[in-house]
């Protein structure tokens, strides 16, 4: 099935939803009580194996996929040795992914959760997968800015997030799957050091890219930068002389082998 042809199937999905809470709310009943029998769209195994594979999940990784389905994308994950968690609304998919994991043998290594994504605890993983809605996506992305840790990696199949800009983005036959990495917090004051000379920067942060000045021996200078989850690059041009510095964010520090910065 094309994307186009995807798109329009999960936006009849949202219809029929929205369309029995309605009716389901004009009769005095809950949509609970309505049987729902809604199709879901399942990612095919090479899009399973390229977004993990642009996840660059590990044994050492803790998985999230939010819209489980019939669990392939948290089985996948789990035979690369990840702990996995999925979670889906319909208990009829939870079901079939525990028997799925079963036949995989990897039950020991997953949990499947029926229920509201938007309630899930997302803090604790550091590989985030999704097929989900553009809306969603965006309602979701503040949770992934905030919750989730520096450097954590986000993969989406299907639809973006908008102005951030993915740190990867790649087709897998016709169908699009997007990669972000969770960008530490770099917007303030610092007090830095570069070669025995000290200046101060002033950094504002759109997701993971940098703009601000630095100001050495009064006079100002243009930095641009980027972040790769605690990993800062920043370019400053002082009168023609171009420096390109490197470091890690810990705590309240930059530390690199040509920037050294504390928070003002």
């Amino acid at each position: 099935m094309t994307e186009p042809a995807m798109r329009t199937q999960i936006s009849s999905t949202v219809r029929i939803v929205l369309g029995l809470a309605l009716f389901a709310g004009l009769v005095g009943i809950t949509v609970a009580q309505v049987r729902l029998d809604v199709p879901y769209v399942p990612t095919p195994q090479d899009v399973v194996d390229r977004m993990l594979d642009m996840a660059k999940l590990t044994k050492d990784d803790f998985h999230i996929d939010l819209g489980s389905g019939d669990g392939r994308i948290v089985v996948t994950a789990a035979k690369r040795g990840a702990r996995s968690l999925g979670i889906d609304l319909n208990p009829d998919r939870i079901a079939e992914a525990n028997e799925n994991a079963k036949k995989a043998g990897v039950a020991d290594r997953v949990t499947f959760v029926q229920g509201n994504l938007f309630e899930l605890k997302i803090g604790e993983a550091n590989v985030l997968t999704m097929y989900l809605l553009q809306g969603v996506n965006l309602q979701l992305r503040p949770r992934i800015l905030s919750e989730l840790r520096a450097g954590s990696r986000v993969v989406s199949h299907a639809f973006s997030m908008n102005e951030w800009e993915p740190d990867q983005h790649v087709n897998v036959n016709g169908r699009n799957l997007y990669l972000w990495i969770v960008p530490d917090k770099a917007e303030g004051s610092w007090q830095a050091e570069s070669g025995g000379r000290k200046f101060t920067l002033n950094l504002k942060q759109a997701f993971q890219k940098l703009t601000g000045t630095a100001v050495r021996d009064g006079k100002p200078a243009p930095v641009t930068g980027q972040l790769n989850g605690n990993s800062i690059e920043l370019s400053i041009d002082f009168g023609g002389q171009p420096m390109q510095l490197r470091g890690q964010i810990k705590n309240n520090a930059i530390e690199g082998d040509n920037l050294r910065a504390t928070r003002s």
